[in-house]
Order: C-alpha cells, then sequence, then structure tokens
C-alpha cells in the first residue's frame, strides 16, 4: 500500500544523573567526593534509505524513543551513553513540526542524514562541584530531560516533470509509452492513486524523469476529493504538463479543464504557475471533426485559447504514440531553459533546546536554619545585586521560578524562619 504522509511521535533519550559518593578506603578517614558524570542520552535521527519509495512502515509504528542514558556511578563511574535511533524514510521525505506545520528539514538532495532532536547531556557527579567553601557537595547534576516532539511526513515525488489533469485523461497511459514505468491502467475515474516515476530516456544521453500526479478535482486545493492529497507531489517539478482529451470523450471542455487546474495549482501555492507550461492534447485519434460544422478544432481551439499566453499545444494521441517524439523533445528543450538546482524546501524550525540544569539542595540543620547551596545558587548569586531593589526583585522571583520556594515549604518551613545561602542569611515571610 502506498503511503505519502504520516504523524509520528520522537523523543530522544534523557541524560543520565549524576552521581553523589565519597570515597570510603581503609585509612582515609574522610575521602573527597568521587561521584561519576551521567551517559548522554541518544538522538533521534532521519537517514535516507535507497529503494524506499513510501511512509506505509509508519502506519503500523508512531512512536521512535531513543535510549536514555545511565547514571553516574561511585569511584567516579561514567554512565554509559544510551544509543541513538535512526529512522530510515525514502528521499524526498519533508519533515515538519506537526503544530506549526513549520520543515524541520528535506531529506533530499545531499542530506541523507540529520540529527532531529538530540540527546540530553548527561549530569556532572558531586566529584564536580567541590569548592574551597563547600568541600563536601551532597549534590549532583540532573540528567538533561528528554526532547519530545509530534512531526508530520511528507513524501514528495522527486521529478523534473509533472504530468497534471483531470481524471481518465491518459496521464498513465503517456507515462508507460514513453518512460519505464509500468502504471496500473484502466477506464475509471481516479484509476491512479499512487504517483508514478518513469525516465524519459532521449538521444544522446539526454531524458528526465516524469511523474504522473493522480487525477485532481475542482476544489482540490480545499481538500475536496482525492486531489488535495497529491498537490505536494508537483511542488518539486520544474515544468508542468497539462494533459487534457481533446476528443472530449466524456463530455469534459479541455479549455476549462486547463483553466480549472490551473486555478487550483494557484490556489495551492501560486509559485507553480511561474514554471514553464506545456499541454499535451491527447486522444485526437478518437476525434469526430466535421470541417463543414463551422465548429473550431478542439487543438486549433486549445492553441488559440493559450498559445497566445506562451504555453504550447501538441496534438498526442498517447495510444499510437502520434506527437510524442515532439512533445518530449520540447519539453526537453524547456528543462534547459529552467534552473537546475533541485527544489528543497527549507528549514524552518529549530527545536529550542532547555538551558542548563544546575542542582541545588535545600536542607534544615540541627540549629532549625534552612540552607540552601549548590552550583544553581553560587551562579545567580554572582550576577545579582542584592543591595539593589530591582536586583533583590529578581532574586526573589528566581527562587519562586527555579522551585526553590516550593521545595522549602514542603520541608516545612514557616514564616520568621532563617534561610541561609553561602553567609547571606534571610527571615522567610510569605
Amino acid at each position: 500500500m502506498f503511503a505519502d504522509s504520516a504523524k509520528v511521535f520522537i523523543r530522544s533519550g534523557k541524560g543520565g544523573d549524576g552521581h553523589v559518593s565519597f570515597r570510603r578506603e581503609l585509612y582515609v578517614a574522610a575521602g573527597g567526593p568521587d561521584g561519576g558524570d551521567g551517559g548522554k542520552g541518544g538522538d533521534v535521527i532521519f537517514e535516507v534509505e535507497d529503494g524506499l519509495n513510501t511512509l506505509t512502515d509508519f502506519r503500523h509504528v508512531r512512536k521512535y524513543a531513543a535510549q536514555d542514558g545511565e547514571s553516574g556511578g561511585k569511584r567516579r563511574c561514567h554512565g554509559a551513553d544510551g544509543d541513538d535511533i535512526i529512522i530510515k524514510v525514502p528521499e524526498g521525505t519533508v519533515i515538519k513540526d506537526f503544530e506549526s506545520g513549520k520543515v524541520i528539514a528535506d531529506m533530499s538532495g545531499s542530506n541523507r542524514r540529520e540529527v532531529i532532536l538530540k540527546g540530553g547531556k548527561g549530569g556532572l557527579g558531586n566529584m564536580h562541584f567541590a569548592t574551597s567553601t563547600m568541600q563536601v557537595p551532597k549534590y549532583a547534576q540532573p540528567g538533561q530531560p528528554a526532547q519530545e516532539l509530534w512531526v508530520q511526513l511528507e513524501l514528495k515525488v522527486i521529478a523534473d516533470v509533472g504530468l497534471v489533469g483531470f481524471p481518465n485523461v491518459g496521464k498513465s497511459t503517456l507515462l508507460s509509452r514513453v518512460s519505464n514505468a509500468r502504471p496500473k491502467i484502466a477506464n475509471y475515474h481516479f484509476t491512479t492513486l499512487n504517483p508514478h516515476l518513469g525516465v524519459v530516456d532521449l538521444s544522446e544521453g539526454q531524458g528526465f524523469v516524469m511523474a504522473d500526479i493522480p487525477g485532481l478535482i475542482e476544489g482540490a486545493s480545499q481538500g475536496v476529493g482525492l486531489g488535495y492529497a497529491f498537490l505536494k507531489h508537483i511542488e518539486r517539478t520544474k515544468v508542468l504538463v497539462h494533459v487534457v482529451d481533446a476528443a472530449s470523450t466524456e463530455g469534459r471542455d479541455p479549455v476549462a479543464d486547463i483553466k480549472a487546474i490551473n486555478e487550483e495549482l494557484k490556489a495551492y501555492n501560486p509559485e507553480l504557475l511561474k514554471r514553464p507550461q506545456v499541454i499535451a492534447a491527447n486522444k485526437t485519434d478518437a476525434i469526430y471533426f466535421d470541417p463543414e460544422s463551422g465548429e473550431e478544432h478542439p487543438v486549433e481551439r486549445l492553441k488559440a485559447a493559450f498559445e497566445p499566453e506562451g504555453i504550447q499545444v501538441f496534438a498526442i494521441s498517447a495510444v499510437s504514440g502520434q506527437g510524442v517524439k515532439e512533445l518530449l523533445y520540447h519539453i526537453n528543450e524547456l528543462l534547459k531553459t529552467v534552473d537546475q538546482t533541485p527544489i528543497i524546501f527549507e528549514k524552518e524550525f529549530e527545536y529550542q533546546y532547555q538551558g542548563e540544569n544546575l542542582p541545588y539542595t535545600v536542607e534544615k540543620n540541627e540549629d532549625g536554619i534552612y540552607v540552601v547551596e549548590g552550583p544553581k545558587i553560587e551562579k545567580m548569586l554572582g550576577y545579582t545585586n542584592l543591595d539593589s531593589e530591582k536586583g533583590f526583585q529578581f532574586f526573589q522571583r528566581f527562587l519562586k521560578d527555579s522551585g526553590i520556594l516550593k521545595e522549602l515549604e514542603e520541608a516545612g518551613i514557616e514564616e520568621g524562619d532563617t534561610v541561609r545561602m553561602y553567609g547571606l542569611e534571610f527571615d522567610y515571610y510569605k
């Protein structure tokens, strides 16, 4: 089963926590801190897998998580790093943030492997936090938390030329005649439910990749019918070929059809109309035309409507092959006029990683004083002027936002109790 979109949950590994321990050896009465560091959490990595051409696998597995890092151990033992998780996708897959719809990465061209979420750093063990004022640190740094994200995967085919048109106009038949593609063909609306790619080989090593974009209908850009699901496959193409039923075998007006499809393309992405277009007036072998009727020949009517706009019309029969060669060489010449750089979707979304997660402890000593200490507190006091009103307000906000006030309350602090932080003492009042 073909699938060109999927919603999946990804999670990187949490960093392992640093360890709190002290040397305990014979004849060493008071050994120093020897708690080891935690290991790094695993990354979430997307990688292009040659041979894949669908996102079907993501319909069965929707959650992907890297391994957490191990916590540090005693005797300076470092925790093991968590294993990365590598997610294989077809070339042409665009990874988007599900909430905003912004592009995180386009797995196309030279971009074969990309780290989407980084694993959390491992926390430092207490051996790193010994200072002249704190020789017995009873705290260690916790590992950075895991990063989580819902992403939307969209597979956009990579082709030079896109065949567009209403259902049952002969796009699949044309692609099967001019390339190595073998799509299923039958006389039903929406026979083609999957985009098909074919390589068109011309003389002297020239050629291009052509995609049969499944049939569109009016209102496709607003999500009507199946059309909206396939519009994304047109975005990478450099030349658009309108395939129309010039014989009107089902009573459709080919001129109105082209105008309607261009309106759908414009509504979906106006940039699409800036790309070169050509019209393949198909099923000419089925045209019954009476010159004495006074009506204009269908192909001439198409030429009168669109060639003044610079869009050339070719009368073809995908069944017999009539006019197909001339069409292909014209398409090849059009491709020479456009930028050959692959169409890659630029990154729009960057995951915001959390900042440094320094540790602290809250304890009540024998004198009834609540002692708060740790690198988080030392660092804050180092850049805060508590003598100014604004500085003291910042200090109070820091205690609340960092959760220190909540921990003091959980430890049983009451109004009038004393809080000590590195030589500074404060009375606690709500």
